[in-house]
This record gives structure tokens, C-alpha cells and sequence, in this order.
């Protein structure tokens, strides 16, 4: 009998390899391709004009680059589940590994919390009667009964989906995902057709709504570093999990600048400004109920791929930092015949059904107070880049960014580092991209919440390829961690 590509089965207390490369590539690029697109394509139209908002993306686009290039090369280097979680390790110890980590997991959580609201939000377009039974207000936002329990049912199905292995939740994504891409160029094709370039003007408006849209950027492109967090269940050399990364990155920014540009050609901008659903709406206006029915299907598809790829980025992540003893060792359960992380999975699914019982409003500042810590997390990442090149010379690195010579990717390094702190300086009071007085509450808590993990993380580790195993060897003198309950 000839060789076969079965992976072989996993070892107690590891993830199953079973995830190829279009697998894989759907999963990081599936995971920016949310819903914000169909509510908020006005809003950036409005904001920067035609070309304004599409430079947006191209420049917030080059800044995730920027930042991919970086990952991409660390997750070849160390193709191993939690991602940054083991690069800032690695390069800066267990302290600011779990700071990096406890940003990019906020982040994941709330945006997958988000999209059980989004759903039956979606729905509701199409179904008004979903509005029934009501509940209780929350910040001005009326909850019902039946609206709720549609987001409910739909983060428990994804949850079983996930926890029954990778492999059936990367089926799903595969397909949504190609439908999503059938949608695209089915817009492209009826704005070629019957939209009016007329429609664009004006082309540019501000540089300050150029800027409006460029401090969304990190809040629709988180996702492309699912990939790193799944690394151990990928089987795929790491050199080419890294060029994942990078072309899930590049066509993400050309989605986004699809929407915006055949949205704007259906309708003018100002008329769409008080659109619930802009891009739906511009479709309907240009094609009839068929535009705005495969616009809305394209939503509910796009809601489906970045929830399921968050729901499988965060159980990852926090599985790896239980693994290592920075969050309680339940966390670090691996289901005993899927070989996924459950019961990181299950909290994760909990967090989503419980979600839209609280209504659209306070996800909306869940999601807000999430877009700094990520970026937070982005930086710390183009920072240990920079450590490791320098540090950690020897280290095999199977896809060297900027090639051979250290100068080329140590400028890559450098221009990650500065755009990412120019972003998170957006964040800053009276700053273009300053949050509201709710999100920056909620920022706090979850960093204050985090501050009582970090306190129980034990000091004098060193940063380095055993940094992990030192940790847990503390941790187990002191009767924590994995190795004390094994």
C-alpha cells in the first residue's frame, strides 16, 4: 500500500492536524469578513468620499501587512496553537506573553458575543416578526424573547459544531465563505450593469474621514491571525501557513474595496446615510428585492465565518495559556475523542448565548472597548519580532521575511512597530478614534479582570525556548498549574 496524507493521530493532550491549505485559508480570511460591511458602508462613504474610504482600507490594509508579514514569519518559526502567545513567550516571558494574550482573547471573545446579536438582527431585516415577546431595555435597546433565542440557538449549534472537531467547523466556513465570494462578484456584476459612476461623487470629502475609516481598520481585519492560534491543527508545512497569513490579509482589503466601491455606484451617498442595513438598501435600490436578498444572505454568511473562526481563535488561544498555567487548568481540557478544546469552547458558547439578552447597544460598546486591546496586542507582536531577529538569530525560521540580509526585515519590523503605535494613539481621549465614556469602562474592567491573572503569574522566568516549561515547573511548587493536578 502507497503513502497516504493522513496526519497521524494526535497524543494525549494534543490538537488534531486536519485543516489543509484551503481549509486554512478560509478560516483567516472568513474571520474579517463579518457583518459591519452591510451597516457601515454609509457611514465611510459619507465620512471620506468614494476613493477616500477605499484609500482607507488600502492603507489600513498595508498596515495589517505589515503586522502579517510579521506573524507570518513567528507562526513558521513556532507552528504551535495560541499564536502570539508563544512568541511574546518566547521573546519577553510569561508577563507580557499573558498582557499580548489577554488583549487578542478580549478581542475575540467580544466580537463573537457581538455576532450572536447580529444574527437576529440580520433576521429581522426579513422577519420582523421576530420582534416579539418583549423583555426588558438595556441601554435604550428593547431585548425580546424570540430575537434573543434566535442568537441562543445559533451560538449553541456553532459551539457543538466546534467541540465535534475543526474539521466539520472548517467545512461549514469553506462553504460560507465561497458563497460570500459568489456574492461579491455577483455585486460587481449588477453595479457594471446597472449602477451610475455618478453615484460615487464625491470622491473625496476630509482628511478626517479619511481617518474615521482607517481606525476601523483593526476592528474588520481581526481574524487573519486565527490562522497562528490553530497552527497545531494545520497540515501544512510551516513556511506556508506563514504565506496564508499574508494572502488572507490581501484579500480581505480587496473584499472591503469591492463593497465600497459598488455600493457607492447604486446609490449617493447622502441618501443612504439613514439606511439600518446601507448596503442592502443601496442593492435594493439597484437591483430590486434580488439585490437586497443576496446582499443579506451575504451578511448572515459572513456573520457565520467570523463567528465560527472566532469561537475557534479564542478557544485556541486560551487553551494554550491554560496549557501554560496562566488561566485555570479547566481551560486547558481537550475533548477526549475530538481532541478540541471543550471546555474553552464551552465558556466561549455560554458568553454568545447569553449575549443578546443584553441587547444591540452594549455589544456595540463591548466591541468598541475590544478595538484597543487588540491593537495593544498587534504592537507587542511587531516588538518581539524585532527581539527575536536580534536575540534569537539562530532560531529556524522557514519563511524569512525580507529575505536573508537582517536589514530587510528588520525595516519590516520597525514600520509594523510604528504604524501599530500611531494607531493606538488614535485611541487616546480627544483623539479621531477616542471611544466613548461606556467602552472605556468596559476597557478598564476587562484589564482589571486580567490584572488578577497576571498577579498569580510567579516572576524570575526568563524569556527563551524553555520559558513555557520554567513557568509550569514554578507553578507546580507552588501547587498550580497543569503539572500540580496531573
Amino acid at each position: 500500500m502507497g503513502p497516504t496524507n493522513t496526519p497521524p493521530a494526535p497524543a494525549e493532550g494534543q490538537l488534531k492536524r486536519s485543516l489543509g491549505r484551503v481549509e486554512t485559508f478560509f478560516i483567516g480570511f472568513g474571520a474579517m469578513i463579518g457583518f459591519g460591511w452591510i451597516t457601515t458602508t454609509s457611514t465611510w462613504l459619507n465620512d471620506a468620499g468614494t476613493l477616500g474610504a477605499a484609500l482607507g482600507f488600502v492603507i489600513g490594509g498595508a498596515i495589517m501587512g505589515l503586522v502579517g508579514l510579521v506573524y507570518a514569519e513567528l507562526v513558521s518559526a513556532m507552528p504551535r496553537a495560541g499564536g502570539e502567545h508563544n512568541y511574546l513567550l518566547r521573546g519577553f516571558g510569561p508577563r507580557l506573553a499573558f498582557i499580548g494574550s489577554w488583549g487578542i482573547v478580549g478581542g475575540y471573545v467580544s466580537v463573537a458575543a457581538f455576532e450572536a446579536v447580529a444574527i437576529p438582527r440580520t433576521i429581522a431585516y426579513i422577519v420582523p416578526e421576530v420582534y416579539s415577546v418583549p423583555l426588558w431595555t438595556v441601554a435604550d435597546s428593547d431585548v425580546y424573547l424570540v430575537w434573543a433565542l434566535i442568537g441562543t440557538a445559533t451560538a449553541a449549534f456553532l459551539t457543538v459544531l466546534n467541540i465535534r472537531g475543526i474539521k466539520s467547523a472548517s467545512l461549514l466556513q469553506t462553504s460560507v465563505v465561497i458563497f460570500l465570494i459568489v456574492m461579491a462578484l455577483a455585486m460587481i456584476g449588477l453595479t457594471f450593469l446597472e449602477g451610475d459612476v455618478s453615484n460615487a461623487q464625491p470622491l473625496f470629502t476630509r482628511t478626517s474621514g479619511l481617518l474615521a475609516v482607517l481606525v476601523v481598520v483593526p476592528f474588520f481585519f481581526v481574524g487573519f491571525d486565527v490562522i497562528p492560534q490553530s497552527a497545531e491543527e494545520i497540515n501544512v508545512p510551516p513556511r506556508k501557513i506563514g504565506r496564508l497569513v499574508l494572502v488572507s490579509v490581501a484579500m480581505a482589503t480587496l473584499f472591503y474595496i469591492v463593497i465600497i466601491l459598488t455600493t457607492s455606484t447604486a446609490l449617493p451617498a447622502a441618501e443612504m446615510q439613514d439606511f439600518d442595513l446601507a448596503t442592502a438598501d443601496a442593492m435594493d435600490a439597484l437591483a430590486g428585492e434580488f439585490g437586497s436578498n443576496l446582499v443579506i444572505a451575504g451578511g448572515l454568511a459572513g456573520l457565520m465565518t467570523s463567528w465560527n473562526a472566532f469561537l475557534i481563535g479564542a478557544s485556541r488561544l486560551m487553551w494554550a495559556m491554560a496549557r501554560s498555567g496562566m488561566l485555570p487548568t479547566w481551560f486547558a481540557k481537550l475533548h477526549p475523542t475530538h481532541r478540541t478544546p471543550s471546555n474553552a469552547l464551552i465558556f466561549i458558547g455560554i458568553v454568545c448565548a447569553i449575549a443578546p439578552f443584553f441587547g444591540e447597544v452594549m455589544m456595540g460598546w463591548l466591541v468598541a472597548s475590544s478595538s484597543p486591546s487588540i491593537v495593544i496586542t498587534y504592537l507587542l507582536v511587531s516588538v518581539v519580532f524585532l527581539v527575536l531577529r536580534r536575540r534569537d538569530p539562530g532560531m529556524d525560521r522557514p519563511l524569512r521575511i525580507g529575505g536573508r540580509a537582517p536589514g530587510g526585515g528588520t525595516a519590516i519590523g520597525v514600520a509594523a512597530v510604528i504604524a501599530t503605535a500611531c494607531l493606538l494613539a488614535l485611541y487616546i481621549p480627544g483623539m479621531p478614534a477616542a471611544l466613548d465614556i461606556q467602552p472605556y469602562v468596559i476597557f478598564g474592567l476587562w484589564w482589571l479582570l486580567g490584572l488578577a491573572f497576571l498577579l498569580r503569574i510567579p516572576g524570575g522566568v526568563r524569556p527563551g525556548p524553555d520559558a513555557e516549561d520554567d513557568l509550569l515547573g514554578k507553578l507546580a511548587e507552588r501547587g498550580r498549574g497543569p503539572r500540580a493536578h496531573s
